[in-house]
């Protein structure tokens, strides 16, 4: 049966006998055309999502959504952990990148936007939509990131070269990491933008780090309208700096981040009191070395211990920030003042920058990061990455884990694998660059300074939220994180099917 939509059975689609193009206008208002439109909506799937990366694990957070025949990325993070599955996993996409029409990015994190630049190198040309905050501090974390890669890289082939190994090649360059930066599409917090046909983005405000949002999609397919939204990684709230996590009306569907679904977080105001094995280190001359994510996590760790040093808790010894992204980010907070909350943006007009101290050093250069290596402490150097897995911590930690003196302090969450999570689990020897290091240094970590909200602020979160929320995917925490905060919300919204997707797992809304 030929379609009706043809006003001629022998002549071409939306075409006249004649064989001009008929008006579009005509087209569209035609009962047939009409009769044809509802037949083929009625044929479409519906909305599907792939979870590729952040299932029932922290790290690597992406996720493909097939919304009427169009196909969007929600995040593209580097995934984190054994190396060499973590090789194995961030070369190759489950997906041709050339089949995608656009991608979506909650926040700059690397876990979340790390692998853009690799993305594009594999044919990816679409508009990738963010916040004006997050696009400017993921162009400084991805071309970070190609730098580090390159840097290693360049380290382990020296290494891989002694032993006659072949040299291996970095995931991307800083080329293809500034080519992506291109595509990213900023918007505003709360302004409604098309994406795809029946899809439309709109950022709220997520409270983790500066641009950060939550992705509420409202999609029309099939006949119908629903709301999907995607919460990022939500905020503690009552963050010094920035605002708290908004509420969202009128959802149908939920995905939720659970890093800390089954624990409490130290409160807020015991932070200053938790650098006393800081104190007690550099009491011993011992050098502090503080693993922590240049975005954010850095700029709270600088702020507590200036506060700890003016009330006289801490001696001002000489302290390094030993991050050139770091560096940058700071810089990247006075652009945005649309997300600090009224006290700090108050603060920063009036008073200047509250991560600046007479003893403190930001160190871009890489022959001044050397030098630290002999210094003697006291001393605290804060360097990236918060989980130890890339850049000059990771020569920090190879330089100072033998110095039973010494401290290491983290200052946030370590995905499972990393080298953070083995350095807390007391792991010894540690592998850094292909080969054992002793440690010896003592550990130790905080969490009061978390960006993440815990088991309670996250069900607060949830219980917030507006609307029907049928169903709730519970995503971005190990398995056990996972699994018991699906239970808290299966108890608090028992009228939401609540689901905790495997890795590769198909689902449809």
């Amino acid at each position: 049966m030929k379609d009706p939509f043809f006003a001629n059975q022998d002549q071409e689609p939306g075409r006249r006998p004649t064989g001009k193009p008929t008006p579009l206008a005509e087209l569209e208002s035609s009962p047939a055309a009409r009769l044809w439109l509802a037949a083929r909506a009625t044929l479409a799937h519906p909305m599907k999502i792939q979870f590729l990366g952040a299932a029932r694990t922290t790290t690597g957070s992406m996720y493909l959504l097939e919304v009427n025949s169009r196909r969007v990325l929600l995040e593209c993070g580097l995934f984190q952990g054994r190396r060499g599955e973590s090789i194995l996993r961030n070369k190759e996409f489950p997906f041709d990148p050339q089949t995608l029409d656009a991608a979506i990015l909650s926040h700059a994190h690397i876990d979340h936007c790390g692998n853009f630049p690799n993305l594009y190198r594999q044919g990816f040309r679409g508009s990738i939509y963010c916040t004006f905050g997050t696009r400017d501090l993921a162009a400084l974390m991805l071309a970070d990131s190609a730098h580090i890669q390159l840097s290693d890289t360049e380290f382990v082939n020296k290494l891989r070269a002694r032993k006659g190994e072949p040299p291996v090649a970095p995931l991307y360059s800083v080329q293809d990491a500034e080519q992506v930066t291109r595509q990213f599409v900023a918007l505003g917090y709360d302004r409604a933008v098309p994406v795809t046909d029946g899809l439309t983005v709109t950022f709220v405000d997520a409270g983790h780090i500066l641009g950060s949002a939550q992705v509420v999609l409202d999609i029309k397919e099939k006949g119908r309208q629903f709301r999907y939204l995607f919460s990022g990684d939500v905020g503690r709230g009552g963050d010094p700096i920035l605002r708290d996590p908004a509420v969202v009306e009128g959802v149908d569907f939920l995905q939720v981040e659970s890093t800390y679904g089954a624990r409490e977080h130290e409160s807020r105001d015991q932070s200053p009191c938790a650098f006393k094995d800081v104190a007690d280190t550099l009491r011993r001359a011992g050098k502090v070395i503080i693993p922590a994510f240049a975005v954010g996590r850095t700029q709270q760790v600088v702020y507590g211990l200036k506060r700890c040093i003016e009330e006289e808790h801490l001696p001002a010894v000489p302290m390094y920030v030993d991050s050139p992204l770091a560096v940058n980010a700071t810089e990247v907070f006075r652009l945005h003042p649309e997300c600090f909350n009224e006290a700090t943006y108050e603060f920063l007009i009036q008073e200047g920058s509250p991560f600046d101290m007479t003893n403190l050093t930001y160190i871009r250069n890489v022959e001044h990061s050397k030098k630290l290596n002999d210094l003697p402490g006291p001393m605290i150097i804060i360097s990236a990455s918060g989980m130890a897995e890339a850049g000059r911590i990771r020569h920090h930690l190879r330089n100072n884990l033998g110095n039973a003196n010494n401290l290491v302090l983290f200052v946030g969450y370590c995905a499972e694998h990393t080298l953070g999570a083995q350095l807390l689990a007391g792991r010894n020897p540690v592998n850094i660059f292909g080969e054992p290091v002793e440690v010896r240094a003592r550990m130790a970590s905080i969490d009061a300074l978390s960006g993440h909200a815990d088991r309670s602020e996250l069900a607060d979160y949830v219980r917030r939220i507006q609307g029907s929320v049928k169903r709730i995917f519970v995503v971005h925490g190990e398995e056990d994180q996972s699994l018991a905060f699906a239970e808290t919300l299966r108890q608090s919204r028992p009228q939401a099917q609540v689901v905790v997707p495997v890795r590769g797992q198909h689902e449809e809304v």
